[in-house]
Order: structure tokens, then C-alpha cells, then sequence
């Protein structure tokens, strides 16, 4: 009897230590977030999971940092709030590394380098910025490129502007007359105009943004998921994902393949 009480407080012991040790799933698990409809960067499947050239690099981040990542969709200005309230770890969707938000977020080092760029209906006659003057310019709400357009609306004499919450409806309302042209992040309009093809990208607007995982201010994790991203570009795993999503190579010098240090505010 003594035997069988001192083995099965035995067991139980283990049991206990082992829900937190190290391999504990609720420790192990990075939350992440992301809009979903937003390819070649990500896309949620009609499964429910999500595929894409960030979804490659945070599961293998967090691969190599001993976690598992468990992703949700939100809209693009609600992983702020998500960021912000912790019920997020990381989030993704093509995010602008800027100074103002390093003041309330972390980055890890970039990834990716993009430009915006103005695009319009594939026959219009508008070609950049010069020809914006009094036509309607829509935007993703949230994003680098509402400022943009609200830096611009007055000395380019822009009738109005409008912001969108989703990228599919900013597209549409662009297909369908309702705006005169969109400004937004180049990689993903050349991607979705390839479908789209009434649709065209007509000039580039160079800002130099690049493209990081977004986290918490100075969060725990913050430097093992930005070892693992600086390991993905020694090793060319970056530069395999980048190509698997574009089909091209990442150009030499980029932040795809070049190690930088985690950017400060």
C-alpha cells in the first residue's frame, strides 16, 4: 500500500512539473495576427489556416525559437488594438516600420522592402500624382498610405479622399468608378492585378518602407524571433521563401537577405 501511494505521488509530481517545463503549449505558443485577405503575404484558406510569404516566415521564426504559432484574421487597423491588449503576441500584413509607431510597438529587423504606388483603371488617362488634381484618391485606412494622402491632398489638390477597411473593397470601389485612383503598397496590387488585369499600377511612389514583424514594446521574445530571422538570412531560408511567393530572387542588398539591427524609435 505504501508502495502503491509513494508511485502514484510520484506520477503526479512529474505530471505537475512537467505542465510547466519547457515543452508547456500555452508557453510555447506565439499568437499571431493577420488580415486575410492580403496575398502573396497572406492569405486565410477556405479551411481556415493561413498560407503566405509573412505565414512562411513567422512559422519558421518561431519554429527555430522553440514555439508553434497559432494565427487569427483581423481587420489591418485592428491588430493594433489586438497588439496593444496582448491578445496577440506578433502581427502581420505587410506593416510599415515607422518611428512613430516604435514609439508604443518593437519591430524585428525588416524583411522586406516596398514603395507605395498610385494605380487607377488600366485606360485611364490619369498617370501619377501630377494628373490627381480634382479626382476622389482612396487609401487602406490605417496605413502608411493615409498619410500619405492626407500629406498630399492640399498642395496636390485632391477633390477628396476616402479610406477603406478592406482591401478587397478598395480595389472594387477603383474597378467600379467610385474613386479615381488608390494609393497602396506596391507588391500587393501588382500581385492582385494580375487577376485584375482592368486594373494597373501607373506610377511608384519611393518612401523606402520595409517590412517587419510587429510586437509588443521591448517584448520577451523580441530578440529570439529577430535571432531566427537574422539565422533564415544567413542560411538563404528567407531568400527560398521570398522566391517560393514572388518567383524571382530577392534583390542583392535587400532586407530579405541582409542582417540589420532590430530598429529603434
Amino acid at each position: 500500500m505504501k508502495l502503491t501511494r509513494r508511485v502514484l505521488f510520484s506520477l503526479t509530481m512529474a505530471a505537475t512539473l512537467a505542465s510547466f517545463g519547457p515543452n508547456a503549449s500555452a508557453a510555447d505558443a506565439l499568437n499571431v495576427g493577420a488580415y486575410p485577405t492580403n496575398p502573396p503575404f497572406e492569405t486565410k484558406k477556405t479551411d481556415g489556416t493561413f498560407e503566405g510569404f509573412e505565414v512562411d516566415i513567422v512559422t519558421e521564426a518561431a519554429k527555430r525559437s522553440g514555439m508553434t504559432v497559432n494565427i487569427a484574421d483581423y481587420g489591418f487597423q485592428a491588430l493594433f488594438a489586438a497588439l496593444a491588449s496582448k491578445r496577440i503576441d506578433v502581427a502581420i500584413s505587410t506593416i510599415t516600420i515607422t518611428g512613430e509607431r516604435l514609439k508604443s510597438v518593437s519591430f524585428t529587423q525588416p524583411y522586406y522592402d516596398s514603395d507605395m504606388g498610385i494605380a487607377t483603371k488600366a485606360d485611364s488617362a490619369l498617370k501619377g500624382t501630377a494628373d490627381l488634381k480634382g479626382k476622389t484618391v482612396g487609401y487602406m485606412s490605417g496605413s502608411t498610405a493615409e498619410k500619405w494622402v492626407g500629406d498630399n491632398k492640399a498642395p496636390a489638390g485632391f477633390a477628396d479622399t476616402k479610406g477603406y477597411k478592406s482591401q478587397q473593397d478598395l480595389f472594387l470601389d477603383l474597378n467600379a468608378g467610385r474613386v479615381d485612383a488608390i494609393v497602396s503598397d506596391i507588391p500587393g496590387m501588382q500581385y492582385a492585378f494580375k487577376t485584375m488585369t482592368s486594373l494597373a499600377v501607373k506610377d511608384r511612389i519611393k518612401t523606402g518602407e520595409q517590412y517587419g514583424l510587429m510586437m509588443g514594446k521591448d517584448d520577451p521574445n523580441l530578440a529570439k524571433l529577430n535571432d531566427a530571422l537574422t539565422a533564415m538570412k544567413g542560411d538563404g531560408t528567407l531568400a527560398s521563401i521570398h522566391k517560393k511567393w514572388f518567383g524571382v530572387d530577392a534583390a542583392a542588398g535587400s532586407s530579405t537577405v541582409t542582417v540589420v539591427a532590430i530598429p529603434k524609435g
